[in-house]
């Protein structure tokens, strides 16, 4: 859906009446060790925190997926974060979050990438630093049925139907048999959580974060792996059952759904199994909005397939160029009353705030009935 900025600033206000806001966003709160992002939010916000948090109270969405924030165990830095978007004028009161663990630096102790070594990013079950570096978490303004969530963070990734295990080129198990066995599908976690709508309903927020398709050998590990990650939710979608952490089958999520996280794929530039994404755009049970920006479309990458005004983050300076990475795809039963990328273009009064992320941040309104 197409809106001049005028229309998408507009449209940020706080979403009222019948209408909920779910937006994602990868605020690129990471660390280079644990405890310093919580360290960071104890000082008063600058710089790249306090550009995130202007954006968010911007936007203001009533549920929001944050990636790439570093997860610790009690939970703390969330907590220190949800009161920095409360406080002061504007402030945003989320009063009900979701917060599990991720495999993002979870050790294996094993060697994972065959350099001879186990104790490396790339040997954790999720590429990570630390335990939890770059996680995920939902916050919500609605109450969250956190009973009745589910994680498929332990799947394995042999369990998957149709799994692409990465291979050498002689057709053996990367790095070997052994190793390849430990290998969970989840680099940070796939979630279903269920929201509580004011009317009573549900409304399940299928979320995750997988790998860049990108820093791979001849294997294509990360490649393999991001899209067997975006290949889970067709999956789900079209009613595979699967085993949750806890073990037992999950059946298939039903009713008002909305898929959403940097899927770290776009499907018509970059690196990647592009038609693994569009096939997911295209599934029948959901239904794409299509959310744009004047941002975006006024910083096309020479060269780009793919509609810029869609594009979702920008890598002009390094990297790949502006590509479509992050999503908020509802369920086809779920009516769609508007949408945006919060990309505004050079001038606006919010264009560098905007920048504290290479990601920005993706919102739908969904009307209540």
């Amino acid at each position: 859906m197409r809106a001049p900025l005028l229309a998408l600033l507009l449209a940020a206000a706080p979403a009222s009446g019948g209408t909920l806001r779910v937006a994602t966003y990868d605020v690129g709160l990471t660390r280079e060790g644990p405890g310093l992002l919580l360290a960071e939010l104890g000082e008063r916000p600058e710089g790249q925190v306090a550009g995130v948090i202007a954006v968010i109270r911007a936007v203001r969405p009533d549920v929001l997926l944050v990636t790439g924030f570093d997860h610790d165990r009690r939970g703390l830095a969330l907590a220190a974060f949800r009161g920095r978007l409360a406080e002061g004028e504007g402030g945003i009161d989320y009063g009900h979050a979701f917060d599990a663990a991720v495999n993002a630096g979870e050790p294996t102790g094993r060697d994972l990438d065959g350099d001879g070594r186990t104790m490396g990013p790339a040997d954790a079950y999720g590429w990570g630093r630390f335990p939890g570096g770059g996680g995920m978490a939902l916050l919500s303004r609605l109450p969250i049925d956190a009973e009745a969530a589910r994680s498929f963070r332990l799947l394995p990734w042999a369990a998957l139907p149709g799994a692409a295990l990465p291979v050498r080129a002689d057709g053996t198990a990367f790095p070997d048999a052994a190793a390849q066995a430990l290998l969970r599908l989840s680099s940070r976690a796939h979630w279903e959580v269920p929201v509580i709508l004011p009317g009573g309903g549900r409304l399940t927020l299928l979320a995750s974060n997988p790998t860049p398709p990108l820093f791979d050998g001849p294997e294509g590990f990360n490649r393999r792996r991001n899209s067997d990650e975006v290949g889970f939710w067709g999956l789900r979608l079209d009613g595979t059952a699967l085993p949750a952490d806890d073990g037992a089958p999950a059946p298939a999520p039903e009713g008002p759904l909305v898929v959403l996280g940097n899927l770290n794929l776009d499907p018509a530039d970059g690196e990647g199994d592009r038609a693994r994404m569009a096939a997911l755009l295209a599934h029948p049970r959901l239904r794409d909005p299509q959310p744009s920006s004047a941002g975006g479309a006024g910083a096309a990458t020479p060269g780009q397939a793919g509609d810029p005004g869609l594009d979702t983050a920008d890598w002009r300076e390094e990297g790949p160029g502006n590509l479509r990475t992050d999503y908020v795809l509802p369920s086809a039963d779920l009516a769609v009353t508007g949408s945006g990328v919060f990309w505004p273009p050079p001038g606006d009064p919010l264009a560098e705030a905007a920048g504290a992320s290479a990601h920005r941040l993706v919102w739908v309104d969904l009307a209540l009935r």
